[in-house]
């Protein structure tokens, strides 16, 4: 199979030349792969070159004997062509100066100009495709940032990166093979989380900033009917960023009923309170100013690069900043509910799994880092604190173990220990702290989807309240949605369950992906931008991460 691969590239490669003949091509190859894996043997393991041209039995990519091949103008056009690319990036001018060399090395340069060529070539490949498949931000250096939170304020704070579908290995084989580098390229660049409106919006940012942005708008809280020498001023910024609406520019200082419009959309879109007041919050984010903007922009489109996109016709999709789950079907919103995430000291992990079963009626299974931190100083002051909340204390985790009186126990011992022996389980019922309904998708992080009791937090504009794990504003309607689309589930018999205390465990015949992701700006399914807080600090830390290509 080795063997037929290697024929079968070195087929591919092979151009059907006129002049000089098919002999000379097969020649110079042959001596290329000679020389290329000849230069790079004393190169280390992990050295990108050496790995590359192993998975390519060493032959050549970018040169034929008398010209650049085709992979080769590939690469440069789709440099070239990429939108977010200025003239000034690295990237941009190497593939410039490298096309230059093209043009003077090939027909008549040495053979050893050609191989240097052919290796800054790759050096090339291997650049543009970090750039365009792993992004700008140092996830490296963010993971040491989480880890510095961890060890300094005890922030367990977790964020799980993904990559392209084919590492630069697989793509660059399969591009010989398919005969096309364009087209493997392109399969690769992220398709979901309107990763192109995305990409248009920077670019429309980008003019904004070439043009000067906008001015500033004095402060002073401003009320329909008001006139404010601000108004004409809040008209020319909405109509910078096309969020005028309906409304026609003027010099007329009175805050009417179509600016209104305008300014409510705009405060949805920015999740403040829409009630058409422009107070300081909406100050605030009018005059954020087109280089912060775009900042954000780019910080969010480098997080969609390393989102899992799987494109199933069924998608739970959870983010952070927006505290709010969208259910996606065929790539349209079927529900979307508040959600109540972790709080700064408890963050919610960044990360993606799979919804495979549903828990009605749940025991709360208390986390031992909560026994410590929390239930065992309340028990220090009264033996009675767990019964009061509906909390077995049993001997161990094993099914049968015996429940504990809590009096009979000297908690001390236990209070600044690494581990607690004992099972804390809050029963079954309406003042679980589960609620009646939990969403499992097995993972590392120990977080799920549930409902709640307290029921009162949805109505909060910031919902960062829980441990860590996502409490659902509609589980019932969330549950009724499995019950439509999997067989698993008959919403008729668990509306009877759910009217017991019994624990009830409801398989899925096909489980459904979640994505919790934590994006502060991205445009939504009607095409709309949205800007969100940072409730986590994430965007302070990346935006100091961010590589320059």
């Amino acid at each position: 199979m080795k063997h037929f691969y290697l024929y079968l590239l070195k087929i591919l490669f092979l151009p059907i030349i006129l002049v000089g003949g098919v002999a000379s091509a097969y020649e110079f190859h042959e001596k290329a792969s000679e020389t290329i894996a000849e230069s790079l043997s004393d190169r280390p393991a992990k050295d990108f070159l050496k790995q590359l041209y192993k998975e390519l039995y060493y032959v050549p990519v970018w040169i034929h004997e008398d010209r650049a091949s085709s992979f080769a103008l590939e690469l440069f056009d789709a440099i070239a062509q990429d939108p977010l690319l200025t003239d000034d990036t690295k990237l941009r001018t190497d593939a410039v100066s490298l096309m230059k060399q093209s043009k003077e090395i090939f027909p008549n340069g040495s053979f050893s100009q050609k191989i240097t060529f052919e290796f800054a070539m790759s050096q090339l490949y291997k650049g543009y495709s970090d750039y365009l498949f792993y992004g700008s931000i140092d996830w490296g250096k963010f993971a040491s940032k989480l880890a510095q939170l961890k060890s300094s304020e005890e922030i367990e704070a977790d964020w799980v990166t993904y990559g392209p579908k084919q590492n630069q290995y697989e793509l660059i084989k399969n591009a010989i093979i398919q005969g096309s580098l364009a087209k493997s390229l392109s399969k690769n660049i992220p398709k979901g989380y309107r990763y192109q409106a995305m990409v248009d919006e920077i670019l429309k940012y980008r003019a904004l900033k070439a043009k000067g942005g906008w001015e500033t708008i004095p402060n002073g809280t401003i009320k329909v009917g008001q006139s404010s020498s601000s108004i004409p001023l809040i008209r020319k910024r909405l109509a910078a960023t096309q969020e005028l609406g309906d409304c026609t520019l003027s010099d007329s200082l009175v805050y009417d009923e179509c600016l209104k419009k305008a300014i409510v959309d705009f405060q949805k879109n920015h999740r403040l309170g829409a009630d058409g007041t422009i107070g300081p919050q909406t100050l605030k984010a009018l005059n954020m100013s087109v280089d912060e903007r775009l900042a954000l922009l780019n910080l969010n489109l480098e997080r969609i690069k390393r989102l899992n996109h799987r494109y199933e016709n069924k998608h739970i999709v959870i983010n952070i900043p927006d505290f709010m789950l969208t259910f996606e079907e065929n790539g349209k919103v079927k529900k979307e509910m508040r959600v109540i995430v972790g709080e700064k000291k408890h963050p919610t992990p960044i990360f993606s799994n799979r919804v495979s079963y549903i828990v009605l009626n749940p025991y709360w299974n208390i986390p031992k880092s909560i026994v410590q931190k929390e239930m065992i100083p309340k028990l220090l002051k009264n033996p009675k604190a767990m019964a009061n909340r509906n909390i077995e204390i049993r001997q161990s985790w094993a099914s049968d173990a015996a429940k504990v009186d809590p009096a009979t126990i000297d908690w001390n011992q236990y209070k600044d220990a690494k581990t607690v022996p004992f099972r804390f389980a809050q029963v079954p019922g309406d003042h679980n702290a589960l609620g009646r309904v939990k969403f499992m998708f097995p993972n590392n992080f120990s977080v799920y989807m549930h409902d709640t009791p307290t029921k009162h937090l949805f109505n909060r504009d910031v919902r960062a309240f829980s441990h860590g794990c996502i409490r659902l504003g509609e589980p019932k309607e969330l549950l009724k949605i499995f019950a439509e689309i999997d067989g698993g589930v008959d919403h008729r018999k668990s509306e009877e369950v759910l009217k017991t205390k019994n624990e009830t465990q409801l398989g899925l015949n096909n489980s459904v992906p979640v994505d919790i992701i934590y994006l502060t700006a991205w445009v939504n399914h009607s095409g709309k931008v949205q800007w969100r807080d940072d409730i986590y600090g994430y965007d302070a830390i990346q935006l100091k991460l961010m590589k320059q290509w």
